[in-house]
């Protein structure tokens, strides 16, 4: 996990979970109060996918730079290699869980775990999840959704259409969600690079990104007329900006992962590469400002 405050701040090495991050920030002595939360998740980014990628640029990526750094585990609540829905959950809530499951107590009493984006839309702030993977998937469901499998899309689209509405969805298209459900929750619909690019943030309550038919392609292969993992983060912030209570943004680079279980190495170098890049365009909205958390995690 490396952590930044972009424009300036005290030491954040006692950030240990993103669960435990209002405490994190309230107790950070002399440091101004924390107003917008922005969590970058790379999904199945280990040391060796960044070694990978820090070899073929031939220097460091961006968020290397980072002043701190540490280390946590990841095994699920059974002591297993976690999956995305049993990591986003620890991320997201604080809570191993086993896994396929989606931010419900499991085991235990299978109550619905806060998520840190319930918890800062409950303070007042505007949130939003950003994904290359499909928006269903198990990294954002953990952040918007309850579910005791990670596959039930329909229930998790209807978990962030009726439950916990989060301000932006922008990610792949389907598994569960379509313009049409969308527009009809309130959500003002895109579905390619250029009407994203045309929206015009101010004004607009909701906006949901429906890119194409479940991933996103690869930045190897290029996106064509879809926008790239930094167009949707800069679009969101854009639309997130505007609240006086700040914001909680989750951005995941979504298809490192998929491209490793193909053993697929230019791909995963290509996608982590590009999340690179979106961190770097995060980070650089919020220079100069001394009121921004950047977390980087896998």
């Amino acid at each position: 996990m490396t952590g930044r405050w972009p424009g300036g701040g005290d030491d954040i090495r006692g950030c240990l979970a993103a669960a435990l991050l209002l405490l994190a920030l309230t107790d950070v002595s002399g440091a101004v109060p924390v107003r917008n939360v922005i969590l970058c998740i790379g999904d199945g980014m280990g040391a060796g996918q960044v070694a990978a990628a820090h070899c073929y640029a031939g220097t460091n990526l961006f968020f290397e730079s980072f002043p701190y750094q540490s280390w946590m585990t990841t095994g699920d609540a059974g002591g297993f290699i976690t999956d995305s829905a049993a990591a986003a959950t620890a991320i997201a809530t604080g809570r191993k869980v086993y896994s396929g499951v989606i931010s419900l107590a499991l085991p235990g009493d299978e109550v619905e775990l806060e998520t840190l984006l319930e918890h800062f839309k409950n303070a007042g702030k505007s949130t939003g999840l950003v994904t290359t993977s499909y928006l269903t998937d198990a990294t954002p469901a953990s952040f918007g959704a309850h579910e005791n499998n990670r596959f039930n899309s329909a229930q998790i689209a209807s978990d962030y259409l009726c439950q916990t509405r989060p301000d932006v969805l922008l990610g792949g298209g389907y598994t569960g969600l379509d313009s049409a459900t969308v527009s009809a929750a309130g959500y003002s619909a895109v579905t390619d690079r250029v009407s994203l690019a045309e929206l015009n943030a101010a004004g607009i309550p909701r906006v949901c990104g429906l890119f194409g038919f479940g991933y996103l392609p690869f930045e190897y292969d290029g996106v064509g007329a879809l926008p790239s993992l930094s167009d949707m983060a800069g679009k969101a912030l854009e639309v997130l900006d505007g609240d006086p209570d700040g914001l909680f943004l989750m951005i995941e680079g979504g298809l490192i992962d998929i491209a490793c279980h193909g053993n697929d190495l230019p791909r995963c170098v290509g996608e982590t590469l590009a999340f690179d890049a979106a961190v770097k365009k995060i980070v650089e909205w919020a220079e100069g400002r001394d009121d921004t958390l950047v977390l980087v995690m896998a």
